[in-house]
């Protein structure tokens, strides 16, 4: 792995020029974006330019194009839009356009762009490097520059972030501002559901997305809407009739409301439009319903980024750098992705090439191609959505007599119930009798089981908290009356829905099988906690609404001494000895320090921080965050930071501290958490079927092998099951995390960008892959922070 000194022999900006501009439409996350490239520019000694109001002000040149300093962009990671400007321009589609464009790039000295921007912007950023030489010679030509200025800024570099909320790009799981925008839907389809509730309504929600159903579909995955269309999938000829039916259907089963969402760009299969006031009309005609009509519209790109778009374009930014400084002359123009939970680089025409397929295809009528086109997360959400959505008539479901006990064990998690949803609605399409456990396994050995059915958890995936409740109880000390549960109700495999207790749970079961026949079954745990520490997932449902609720704490703390001069925040933060609430909520936040437990700290460490904070005070900054995980370290508690603080800054800046609590583990789940929770655990339990079926002989279920115990837990880019048994190593029992972390990597990030002197490792940064290749390893894993 490289070391500090070596990272800057190899990556040194030194007489380096960077200029960065924000394209197209706004996104929220583009000032995040924009933050970590003129920051990381800096930090590795690059002159950093802003380019305002996109090409055109590159064409304008002039006060348009400003070097930027390290205070040029402090306030602005929450801020939603581009404080950068943003503008289409018809100039720079024109060779006169671009010549003007180049000169005062020239004049300035600026061979490496970052455009954050979609398909359009990134293309005409293409054309204008392939252009480069040329539009140079004509320069030369023209008078406007020497000899000298051709020959020392003959490349121009082309990096790209993608920034949309459309989500329409292929070769990347997730663009800058896809997640912000979710947030605004679903904010909207949670407020509208009371109202549609209180009247018996139906509600038509037209979401944006220009060409692309992901917005759609993805809020109908999240709201669990009763019907959705998006242009890559039209409905069959027919399609009304059938949705009046279960609309139909949905009400005389005592529903009172329904939910419709259609993508602006949805069309029938004579690719003809379908607009949101034509499914209004004949859902009125053909039911008679009291139904509404709400277009989203604007409100879907403003307001402050999520914490999950924060970090993205924090991490793409960084990545944006890294790649400018190793690219070469005969380096393709890439684009900065996320491909699972690692940032990959692609040939940004490659990317655009197989973006504009997938409208050739919906133009061609090959909308199975156009799924195919957009990616296998698109792919799994389409199919999740009608597994979950659709009931199958009886007569349809296979006949399987197995019976599948889920339950939720340790702290409630944000997302546990649209877990438990999809678990049961999974279940029983595979013909499986699904049952609920209340309390865990405390009520499981007091028969607190019931059957559920289709319907009984309808509307549970807004839900916070854990419907079924939640216990840490261990089975260990119950494990007779556990057993004889299993054998009255005849329960055939096991989903377990929960934390580092749940992980521990799944160990006592299979450590029990020599003496328990009953307990010899299949077996499957789902991670779901806010402190993210189970070993074998990078992430853990309920850990992206933890922090949300940490991030948007900490934009209110930072604003409410907007009017206090040189303030500087303590704030505490849950996680037990876990730090990825701390660290990567700081990085979200923009904090200048995290404490956590496995990285230790010392006084000196303090004072340091303190000393840092002391000079930052002297700049336009004059607010400082630290956040502390609630274990970190006995003795160096939030009081005892708070009172050095407060006496080492004394004169300089006054100090206040917070105690975040379980402010983190309640409120209704994110989008993120709600589809993460959806899909892992439709995963989960298409994995109890197969084994179900492997495991039965002589006509009853017996499975004893390490495998048929697993945890499905995300690993980089895939979804993967793990047999518990494996996992033992990885883990730090004393503590409850796991040994390695990949979340560690990041604090560098959050170092840098708070102005700290540090070591990056770049081992990890993404290598310049193809979007084929790329898109035929994807797991279908959602796209991860």
């Amino acid at each position: 792995m490289p070391d500090n000194k070596k990272f800057f022999e190899n990556l040194s900006g030194a007489g380096k020029a960077i200029a960065v501009l924000t394209s197209g439409g706004d996104a929220q996350g583009m000032n995040a974006a924009v933050r970590a490239v003129v920051r990381m520019g800096i930090y590795v000694g690059a002159k950093v330019y802003f380019i305002h109001e996109g090409y055109q002000g590159m064409v304008d040149g002039g006060e348009n194009i400003k070097e930027a300093n390290w205070e040029s962009v402090s306030s602005m990671l929450q801020v939603g839009g581009t404080v950068i400007g943003s503008a289409r321009c018809k100039d720079f589609r024109t060779r006169e356009g671009r010549l003007k464009a180049a000169h005062n790039l020239v004049q300035k000295g600026i061979t490496n762009l970052c455009v954050i921007g979609g398909d359009g912007s990134l293309t005409g950023a293409n054309l204008f490097r392939e252009e480069w030489s040329g539009l140079l010679a004509e320069l030369l030509q023209q008078g406007l520059i020497d000899e000298e200025a051709t020959q020392k800024y003959s490349a121009l570099h082309i990096v790209g972030m993608v920034g949309s909320i459309d989500n329409d790009f292929c070769g990347t799981d997730m663009t800058i501002g896809t997640d912000s925008a979710l947030h605004r839907i679903i904010e909207v389809v949670d407020a509208i559901m009371t109202t549609a509730q209180s009247h018996q309504r139906t509600f038509v929600l037209e979401v944006m997305g220009r060409h692309c159903g992901y917005l759609a579909l993805v809020s109908a995955l999240a709201c669990g809407a009763d019907w959705v269309l998006i242009p890559e999938m039209p409905p069959e000829d027919g399609w009304e009739e059938k949705m009046c039916q279960k609309l139909s259907a949905k009400r005389a089963g005592m529903k009172r409301l329904n939910i419709i969402i259609v993508a602006e760009g949805a069309i029938d299969r004579k690719n003809k439009p379908i607009t949101s006031e034509h499914v209004k009309d004949l859902v009125v005609r053909c039911l008679g319903f009291d139904t509404r009509v709400t277009i989203l519209g604007h409100v879907q790109r403003g307001g402050t980024p999520s914490a999950f778009d924060r970090i993205l374009a924090s991490r793409m930014g960084v990545e944006a750098v890294l790649a400018l400084l190793e690219t070469t002359a005969n380096t393709p123009a890439c684009v900065v992705s996320l491909c699972g939970n690692q940032s990959v680089r692609l040939p940004l025409m490659e990317c655009v090439q197989m973006t504009q397929e997938v409208q050739k295809a919906m133009d061609e009528k090959r909308f199975e191609d156009a799924v195919q086109l957009r990616g296998r997360s698109f792919q799994n959400n389409l199919k999740t959505y009608k597994l979950l959505a659709h009931r199958k008539p009886a007569s349809e479901l296979p006949v399987s007599n197995f019976n599948v006990a889920v339950l939720n064990v340790g702290a409630p998690a944000a997302g546990m119930n649209a877990a438990v949803r999809s678990a049961v609605r999974v279940g029983i399409s595979e013909g499986h009798k699904m049952f609920a456990v209340n309390d865990g396994f405390e009520g499981f050995s007091k028969g607190q089981i019931k059957e559920v059915n289709w319907a009984d958890v309808g509307g549970w995936t807004g839900q916070g908290g854990s419907l079924l409740g939640t216990k840490r109880t261990l089975p260990a000390k119950h494990l007779d009356k556990i057993a004889e549960q299993m054998r009255k109700y005849n329960i055939n495999a096991l989903l377990v829905i929960g934390g580092f207790e749940a992980y521990l749970a799944i160990m006592d079961l299979l450590a029990a099988r020599g003496t328990y026949e009953e307990l010899c079954v299949p077996m499957v745990m789902v991670p779901a906690t806010v402190s993210n520490n189970v070993p074998g997932s990078d992430l853990s449902i309920g850990a992206d609404t933890a922090l949300n609720a940490i991030t948007d704490t900490c934009d209110r703390i930072k604003q409410s001494a907007s009017g206090t001069k040189r303030r500087v925040f303590i704030i505490e933060t849950m996680g037990g000895y876990c730090g990825y609430l701390a660290s990567v909520g700081g990085l979200a936040a923009g904090a200048d320090a995290a404490y956590i437990y496995e990285e230790p700290f010392d006084i000196r460490d303090l004072q340091s921080n303190v000393e840092h904070l002391t000079e930052k005070m002297k700049t336009s900054i004059q607010r400082g965050l630290i956040l502390r995980n609630e274990n970190s370290n006995e003795n160096y508690t939030t009081d005892f930071i708070y009172q050095l603080y407060s006496e080492e800054g004394r004169g300089v800046f006054d100090c206040r501290k917070n105690v975040l609590g379980h402010m983190q583990q309640g409120g209704a789940p994110s989008p993120f958490d709600r589809n993460f929770g959806t899909k892992i655990s439709a995963k989960a339990m298409q994995w109890i079927s197969k084994k179900l079926n492997e495991s039965y002989r002589r006509g009853r279920v017996f499975a004893n092998t390490d495998d048929s115990a697993c945890l499905l837990g995300m690993r980089r880019r895939a979804l993967v099951f793990q047999p518990v048994v494996q996992l033992k190593n990885e883990t730090d029992f004393v503590h409850r995390i796991p040994k390695e972390q990949w979340w560690l990597k990041l604090r560098p990030l959050m170092k840098i960008l708070a102005k700290y002197k540090t070591s990056y490792d770049v081992s990890d940064s993404g290598q310049m892959e193809h979007v084929v290749l790329n898109r035929s390893k994807a797991s279908g894993a959602t796209a991860a922070i």
